[in-house]
C-alpha cells in the first residue's frame, strides 16, 4: 500500500550569476541591449513530510529575475500541504493564485522553478534519471557549443574555443551573426567552417536581427556552408516571416527560444514556421508546459533543439520521439557540484536521480535573498 506524501517545505532564492566576460550577440551592435554581465536564477527547493525532495530553476538575462521571485514568494506557499505527485494540480492551482497577471512570461517563468523541482522530486523518489522516468527514447544527445561564439570574441578567439569543444567530445559549433555589416558575418561563417571543416555540424544564430529582405538575402548566402540551422533571423513573433524562410530556403530554419507560453509556440507550429522549435522549460513555466508542447512539435513533424539550461534540456531532449540536439553552454557550472559528460559529439544523459544536480557552495554564496515557507525539517 503506498503512503500518502505531502509537500512539508519550501525555500526560495535568487542567485546571481556573473559572468567571466561581458556577452554580446547582434542585439547589442543593434543597439537594442547592453552586453550582458549576469544571469539571475530563481531556485526552488521543495521537501515533503517523508523526506523526498527536489531541486528546480528559473532564470533571466538581464532584466525580469527580480519580478520572478517576487512573483514565486506570493504564491508558493500555496503548494504547502499538497501531494507531490499531483503536478499538474500543483500547477494549475498556482494560476489561478496569479490569474490577474496572465499566463505567461514572468507569471509562468516564476512557476517553472517549482514545476521543475516537482519533476525533480518525483524521479528522484522513483530512483530514476528524469529522462528516464519521462520515458527516454536514447541515453545520450547530439550536442552543440553556443557558449564560445558570442560577438564580443574575436574570429581567432571563436576558432580557439571551437577547437576546444571538439577536443571536450561536443559534436557541432554554432556562432553568433546578425551584425549590421553583413559582410562581416559572412567572413566569420566562412572562417569557422575553414577552420572546423566541413563533417562538422554548424549552425548560426541572428538572435532577431535581421529584417525580413536581409534574411532571405543573408539565408541564400548561408546555403554555400552546409548549416544545420539558421536561428532566430527575424523577430521571433514574425511568424509568417519565419514561414517564407522555411519555405524557400533549403537550410532549415530554427526559432522558439524568446516564446513564453505553450500558446505563443501553438502560434509558430500552425503557421509552419519553423523546421526545428527550440523551446525553453523555464521560460514557458517548467516541464509540464514544455511536454505539452513537445507533443505539439512532434505531431508536426519538427525537430527539437531546446535553448540554454542543458541540466534541464538534456533529459526533455531524450525523451522527444525525434532525434533531438542539446545547446552545451558552461555558464552555469558554478552553480552545481556535478557536471555533464560528453562525448562523441553527444551528451551523455546522467544515471543520477531526478535532474542530477545539487547546488553548489558558490552559488549559495552568490545567493542575494531567500524565503522558506512551511516546516523545516
Amino acid at each position: 500500500m503506498s503512503t500518502v506524501d505531502l509537500i512539508r517545505h519550501v525555500k526560495l532564492s535568487t542567485a546571481r550569476l556573473p559572468l567571466a566576460v561581458p556577452i554580446s550577440d547582434a542585439k547589442v551592435f543593434t543597439g537594442r541591449q547592453k552586453p550582458m554581465t549576469e544571469v539571475v536564477f530563481l531556485f526552488a527547493e521543495i521537501t515533503t513530510e517523508l523526506g523526498h525532495s527536489g531541486i528546480g530553476f528559473s532564470y533571466s538575462k538581464r532584466a525580469g529575475g527580480p519580478a520572478q521571485y517576487a512573483h514565486a514568494k506570493e504564491v508558493a506557499e500555496g503548494i504547502i500541504g499538497e501531494d507531490p505527485n499531483d503536478i499538474a494540480k500543483i500547477y494549475t492551482k498556482l494560476l489561478w493564485a496569479g490569474a490577474s497577471v496572465g499566463r505567461s512570461g514572468v507569471a509562468t517563468q516564476a512557476l517553472a522553478a517549482i514545476d521543475i523541482a516537482l519533476y525533480d522530486l518525483k524521479a528522484k523518489r522513483a530512483g530514476l534519471p528524469l529522462a528516464k522516468f519521462l520515458g527516454s527514447h536514447r541515453d545520450s544527445v547530439q550536442t552543440y557549443n553556443t557558449s564560445g561564439g558570442f560577438l564580443n570574441a574575436t574570429l581567432d578567439e571563436v576558432k580557439a574555443r571551437a577547437s576546444q569543444s571538439l577536443e571536450e567530445g561536443i559534436g557541432g559549433i554554432k556562432i553568433k551573426v546578425g551584425l549590421p555589416d553583413s559582410a562581416e558575418d559572412l567572413r566569420r561563417v566562412a572562417g569557422i567552417r575553414e577552420h572546423i571543416g566541413w563533417d562538422v555540424p554548424l549552425m548560426v544564430d541572428a538572435n532577431q536581427q535581421w529584417d525580413r529582405a536581409t534574411a532571405l538575402r543573408m539565408g541564400r548566402r548561408l546555403e554555400e556552408f552546409n548549416l544545420i540551422w539558421i536561428e532566430e533571423p527575424l523577430d521571433a513573433y514574425d511568424f509568417e516571416g519565419h514561414a517564407h524562410l522555411a519555405q524557400v530556403l533549403d537550410t532549415p530554419i530554427a526559432t522558439g527560444e524568446m516564446l513564453a507560453s505553450v500558446a505563443e509556440h501553438k502560434g509558430l507550429i500552425a503557421a509552419n514556421g519553423c523546421d526545428i522549435i527550440q523551446p525553453d522549460a523555464p521560460r514557458v513555466g517548467g516541464i509540464t508546459q514544455f511536454l505539452r508542447l513537445a507533443a505539439l512539435a512532434d505531431e508536426r513533424g519538427l525537430g527539437l533543439a531546446p535553448h540554454f539550461a542543458m541540466e534541464i534540456h538534456l533529459h526533455l531532449a531524450a525523451a522527444y520521439p525525434r532525434e533531438p540536439w542539446v545547446e552545451h553552454f558552461d555558464w552555469l557550472d558554478p552553480l552545481f557540484n556535478e557536471r555533464l559528460e560528453t562525448k562523441d559529439g553527444r551528451m551523455i544523459v546522467p544515471d543520477r536521480p531526478g535532474l542530477g544536480v545539487t547546488l553548489s557552495d558558490q552559488a549559495r554564496a552568490w545567493t542575494t535573498e531567500s524565503v522558506e515557507f512551511g516546516a523545516a525539517a
